[in-house]
């Protein structure tokens, strides 16, 4: 095992979450575009989807290019590159699709906008591919996990300012955004976003983040010689879970307005700051699950514990406090806020335990939300943000362990799987047509009822290929 440094390297961890923080801004902006271009272009629900659509499937398209380039010259494209060029090259394709922003607006064509979309998320999709194993190998293997947790909490500030700050820029202040909007005002926000990629691609670049890091192998000889990532069961039934894991976290805050307006009676300007909290609590959740991350100290990891989650909410309140949302029926969530740090203490860090505990939580929400009526089920549909919150690193972190070499392919395979995103929505979508949309949330149910099969499955998995999550990296190790 030759990661056994026992100290993130924050130096070069910093650097590394600014990507982060970019594919969160992105893709909650984009809730912002399909009003905007639906309006503009004159478009169906449907078609305004393809926004979404476009978004999700480039990451696939991505890690399939990227996975035939690596066939093709006879080496993994990253190892070949080194993970810092490919995090640079990454951030080079997504600032040329912001590019195609200008002549789109210009000629007002909806398919170069699309293709623009496509583009940037392309760029996004190489960047996920070396910067998640990267989280993981900035440190010891036993708070990887909470490294990716606490990327994954800067990716959330970015889905909770992106929306914001781009309606901002294309709207202008609340006071005259009901003047019509021209395609135009679209041009200026993605070239000052393709701008910003430049920047952070050459500021990668010169900084200290490693070409070749130090990435954790399997122990034993049988597992050591696998030709394939594809041969580690661990990384196949992940990409399962990365599957329905992005479809029940996308699922269900898009179904979420319908249910709102059609069964509760909601106006659908009252319904953002539902679907901001939604969001914020991804972020709640994370910052809450990355406390290990900052420090050894077991004193001082419980006062954060309760610090860390109660910040992110007051940065959730802050945020509607600005936007002048009404904030007297948040307060409540502060209880359920608490259910969330007694199920991260009792995972005590090991990342199956976790997925396991979380996802059970999960199938309890949304059991409560789909047998209850009011804002009772609309705070336990919401509350599944603070659940899935801690997943993805958890997911990842499990189902790449062990697989050395293979780890950035394996990586890839893994990001393809974000297409459950697009694909679990539609599906609860359709089987609302026949169950009203309160209980077509059986569909999330049913996510997290695999989420718990696989950390059951995995730990046998790695245990037996020597890999143990619970043993604290000491002195002597």
């Amino acid at each position: 095992m030759s990661s056994e440094q026992t100290q993130t390297k924050w130096a070069q961890f910093i650097p590394l979450v600014t990507v982060f923080f970019f594919w969160g801004f992105v893709a909650a902006s984009n809730d912002i575009l399909i009003p905007v271009f639906k309006k503009a272009f004159d478009l169906s629900q449907a078609e305004s989807q393809l926004v979404s659509l476009a978004f999700y499937i480039a990451y696939t398209v991505g890690a399939l290019i990227y996975n035939g380039i690596s066939v093709l010259i006879g080496q993994d494209i990253v190892n070949k590159l080194g993970y810092k060029n490919s995090l640079a090259l990454g951030l080079v394709i997504s600032a040329a699709g912001t590019l195609l922003f200008y002549p789109a607006a210009n000629l007002a064509s909806f398919p170069l906008m699309l293709s623009g979309l496509f583009i940037v998320a392309l760029g996004f999709s190489l960047q996920q591919t070396v910067a998640n194993p990267l989280a993981i190998a900035l440190g010891p293997i036993k708070t990887g996990s909470q490294r990716l947790t606490l990327a994954g909490g800067i990716n959330n500030f970015g889905t909770t300012i992106g929306p914001l700050i781009v309606s901002f820029a294309i709207f202008g202040s609340a006071a005259n955004a009901s003047s019509d909007i021209s395609i135009e005002s679209v041009k200026i926000p993605y070239l000052i976003l393709g701008v910003a990629f430049i920047a952070v691609a050459i500021f990668l670049k010169l900084s200290s983040l490693p070409d070749r890091p130090a990435l954790v192998e399997a122990k034993t000889e049988e597992v050591g010689v696998k030709g394939s990532a594809l041969k580690y069961p661990q990384l196949v039934l992940g990409m399962i879970a990365i599957f329905v894991y992005v479809g029940v976290e996308v699922s269900t805050a898009s179904n979420l307005p319908a249910y709102m307006e059609k069964d509760l009676g909601f106006a659908l300007h009252d319904i953002a700051p539902y679907i901001s909290l939604y969001w914020a609590s991804m972020m709640i959740g994370r910052w809450t699950g990355a406390v290990e991350a900052f420090t050894d100290n077991i004193k001082t990891q419980k006062i954060l514990r309760f610090v860390a989650p109660y910040l992110a909410f007051g940065i959730f309140l802050a945020v509607n406090a600005i936007a002048d949302h009404d904030l007297a029926p948040f307060y409540v969530y502060g209880l359920i806020i608490l259910v969330l740090i007694i199920a991260d203490m009792a995972s005590k860090g090991n990342p199956a335990r976790m997925l396991l505990i979380f996802s059970a939580i999960g199938i309890l929400a949304l059991l409560v939300g789909m047998f209850t009526t009011g804002m009772v089920s609309v705070y336990a549909i919401t509350s599944v943000g603070l659940f899935c919150s801690t997943l993805w690193p958890c997911i990842f972190t499990l189902a790449v362990s062990g697989l050395g070499k293979h780890t950035s392919q394996g990586s890839s395979f893994l990001i393809m799987m974000i297409m459950g995103g697009g694909i679990i929505s539609w599906l609860q979508g359709a089987v609302s047509e026949f169950t009203g949309i309160q209980y077509s949330y059986i569909v999330g149910i049913l996510c997290f009822a695999y989420l718990a099969f696989y950390a059951w499955r995995v730990s046998g998995i790695l245990r037996s290929q020597g890999i143990n999550f619970d043993q604290k990296i000491s002195g002597g190790h």
